[in-house]
């Protein structure tokens, strides 16, 4: 009776070993990869962004456990970009392009690219090549420690000494207006989870900055060296207005701006007060003293040009509040390579 009770027990053992390995033999057929989209803004890259997806595709064979697509907007370039993204479509299944009807600008081409992505990751590159595909194993192994949105940081620049400066100033006014934590450094090569992705897209204004509604959307962002590599062909697309007007962008996300208009004026107004109180006890005491225009004069200016300042501060909110209202388009698409039209956002 006791050896039969032994043999029952070893039986139901190697049962329970069975089931377990038929499981874990399951559960590994189950387990897919991790899908990472890959976004891309193009504009005049006719000559770099087939050599961009390539190398892209190379870095992620080399990568266990994560596939990859491609979204792909051309801005209404110039040259035969979306060709070339035709082209790619053509010889590569995860490739998915849109081609807009004119010229939105970066960060709109950007938002139209989410709006079309699968990932569990999205990730954000140049067409230039100085977001090197190289990098990008970088970004995910710091993603995997539990962030929402990571950074590459790059130690040394290869821009131009007008990009370098904008650049600076978008660090400390994207601090001061937007809120991005001290120890964050920004870049335009960045990874971000679905989740977050999923909040991005129900920004819906005509004027977007992915930025700032990264910021609006998660504090938990974390930074990664990576290399900077120099731009392969051409020079950069950003002109001083076009940096201007990506950096007024920024007022879409802060009321700070306001608030500096109020305190300048108060600033101002006290001023003037003791002004006019200086020149009233000097009239006091030296009755035969002679009020000159010319001051007078001066103090109006100053005065006047506070006031239009902070008119043109107003002014700069409303028009927007104004372009809002009126349904201004933040991107229209004119055709798409891969693309069903069920694809679009969820």
């Amino acid at each position: 009776i006791w050896k039969r009770k032994r043999l029952g027990t070893a039986i139901s053992c190697l049962s329970i070993q069975e089931g377990l390995r038929c499981s874990m033999i399951i559960w590994e057929m189950r387990v897919e990869n991790m899908l990472v989209s890959i976004v891309i803004p193009c504009y005049n890259s006719e000559a770099t962004i087939r050599k961009v997806v390539e190398m892209v595709m190379e870095e992620f064979q080399k990568m266990e456990g994560y596939d990859c697509e491609f979204v792909l907007v051309n801005d209404c370039s110039k040259d035969r970009t979306f060709h070339e993204i035709q082209k790619l479509g053509e010889d590569y299944p995860q490739v998915r392009g849109i081609n807009l009807m004119r010229n939105f600008g970066q960060h709109n081409a950007l938002m139209a690219a989410m709006n079309y992505t699968k990932g569990d990751y999205v990730l954000g590159m140049d067409d230039d090549m100085q977001t090197h595909p190289s990098q990008i194993h970088k970004l995910i192994e710091k993603m995997e420690e539990g962030y929402d949105l990571v950074y590459g940081c790059y130690p040394q620049k290869k821009n131009s000494l007008l990009k370098n400066f904008s650049s600076k100033l978008n660090e400390v006014s994207s601090r001061i207006l937007l809120g991005r934590p001290k120890e964050i450094v920004s870049s335009n090569f960045w990874m971000i989870t679905k989740a977050v992705r999923d909040e991005v897209v129900k920004y819906t204004s005509f004027n977007p900055y992915v930025d700032g509604i990264f910021y609006r959307t998660t504090h938990n962002i974390g930074n990664v060296e990576v290399e900077h590599f120099k731009r392969e062909v051409g020079t950069s697309n950003y002109t001083l207005k076009k940096l201007i007007r990506l950096w007024l962008a920024y007022w879409n996300y802060s009321v700070i701006p306001l608030r500096i208009s109020s305190v300048l004026g108060g600033i101002s107004a006290c001023g003037g007060f003791l002004a006019a109180l200086v020149i009233v006890i000097r009239k006091i005491l030296d009755p035969g003293i002679v009020v000159g225009w010319s001051s007078t004069i001066c103090i109006m200016v100053v005065f006047f040009g506070l006031v239009l300042m902070v008119l043109g501060i107003i002014g700069e909110y409303l028009g927007k509040i104004i372009l809002s209202l009126n349904n201004t388009p933040q991107y229209i698409v004119r055709e798409t390579v891969n693309i069903e039209e069920k694809d679009g956002a969820d």
